[in-house]
């Protein structure tokens, strides 16, 4: 159970984004604020399997909060959603995700900064509306 104060503050958020705030939605909402990268569907209900919410709850909760801009949810090309924390400084943050070829790993790379030489860009690249991915091996395969 997080601290009194870490329970106030998700549950502000939730209220301020139009979210009711259920046991199940604060749980979802405060394993995805604990980092560890963007995380499926299945690596969440899996975590909180000890809880009693069935993994339908779970979906649904992630949704809402993706719905609510909460969480962004993103596809990293195994047809997995993956879903992470959109804090309120970085709403419009959209950084590069490194996948690893051989574990399927995903992780964040916030530090990194990737540019588009080509002038002529789509426009959803000079609006960075782009979901961007560096592909390889991580240390543990490479």
């Amino acid at each position: 159970m997080p601290p009194r104060r870490d329970l106030d503050e998700l549950r502000a958020a939730l209220r301020g984004a139009g979210l009711r705030a259920t046991p199940a939605r604060i749980a979802v909402l405060g394993l995805l604020r604990d980092g560890g990268g963007p995380r499926s569907h299945g690596e969440v209900a899996e975590r909180l399997a000890g809880h009693g919410w069935d993994r339908a709850t779970i979906w649904r909760n992630l949704t809402d909060l993706a719905d609510a801009g909460l969480v962004r949810r993103s596809d990293h090309g195994d047809h997995t959603w993956r879903f992470e924390v959109v804090s309120a400084a970085h709403a419009a943050d959209q950084h590069p995700h490194f996948v690893c070829t051989g574990c399927g790993t995903v992780e964040c790379l916030p530090d990194v900064e990737v540019s588009a030489k080509r002038t002529r860009a789509p426009r959803a690249v000079r609006a960075r509306q782009v979901e961007v991915q560096l592909r390889g091996l991580c240390d543990a395969c490479g």
